[in-house]
């Protein structure tokens, strides 16, 4: 695929890559694949496909047998295509979903970007998970996804708070037989008073509390709560300021959102598709053109 005056051309050799989901109308993807291809020069495109609900298996199965490289997966279908797969990868196995597939002989090998996506988003942030002292506010799969990175990355002790203590406490016991270890204790929200004063948590923010259209919402307000975190980690990146990261903010800690988890996750999945390895300069150029289709 050649450019031409500012214009890519597509030839009988250009392969494409896409993204199923339902909806994906709104997704950030193409811009940060389209422009890793245009600055690596790959002959690729990268493009949504809106996928109904119950043809899944059609859309994986089509997906191959049109002969794209690769394809992200995005909700509601993260967990759905595992069946329809040849191969998973032991981490998306653990965390029980994909969202990216490789293309093989015979089918697509599954994996998870999503966790090595925010880990490398950490990093750069400067974060620290290793030794840590972890809350995870939320007990649904992104919660999940993100305690079983802890577990994996070496964090020193994990608490899950969630609206409903059962599923809290299920999911603390499931990461600890995974780590082999005590790691994770689960609790209700309002018990976050039962945290030992004078200690500093990284948190992370895996509910959808604070999306649009409820943008002034917390799953926790009490600022007490928010002085025992020395950085917050809001898994949510549209608004690009969300409430959670405010009132860690206003209580003297630093906070991210997850918009550098989706360019990480996006960029994972691009040198597992094409063997690329992508730099730092590029990947803050693909950045900036990210918050460009955002308008932020």
């Amino acid at each position: 695929m050649k450019e031409t005056g500012g214009q890519r051309n597509i030839d009988g050799y250009t392969r494409v890559c896409g993204l199923i989901g339902n909806p994906v109308e709104h997704t950030m993807s193409p811009a940060i694949h389209n422009t890793l291809t245009a600055a690596l020069g790959e002959n690729l495109v990268y493009v949504p496909f809106r996928v109904p609900e119950g043809r899944v298996r059609e859309a994986v199965e089509g997906a191959y047998a049109l002969n794209l490289l690769g394809v992200n997966v995005t909700v509601p279908y993260k967990s759905q295509v595992i069946p329809f797969l040849k191969e998973i990868d032991p981490l998306a196995e653990r965390i029980g979903a994909v969202n990216t597939l490789v293309r093989t002989e015979g089918g697509f090998r599954g994996y998870n970007t999503d966790m090595p996506g925010l880990y490398r988003a950490m990093c750069r942030d400067g974060i620290r998970i290793e030794d840590g002292q972890v809350l995870i506010l939320g007990a649904g799969g992104a919660a999940r996804a993100v305690a079983m990175l802890l577990a994996e990355k070496g964090a020193r002790r994990v608490v899950i708070l969630n609206r409903t203590a059962d599923k809290a406490e299920g999911l603390a016991e499931e990461v600890n037989r995974g780590a082999g270890r005590e790691l994770a204790r689960g609790l209700a929200l309002e018990e976050h008073e039962k945290l030992p004063r004078g200690e500093a948590y990284l948190a992370i923010q895996a509910t959808n509390v604070g999306m649009f259209p409820g943008v002034q919402d917390a799953v926790i307000e009490d600022a007490e709560f928010y002085r025992k975190i020395h950085t917050g980690y809001d898994l949510i990146f549209n608004p690009a300021r969300t409430r959670f990261m405010s009132l860690v903010e206003e209580n003297g800690g630093r906070a991210f959102n997850g918009l550098k988890m989706l360019l990480y996750q996006g960029i994972i999945a691009y040198e597992l598709w094409t063997g690329a390895r992508v730099g730092p300069e590029l990947s803050e150029v693909a950045y900036v053109r990210m918050k460009r289709a955002m308008g932020i």
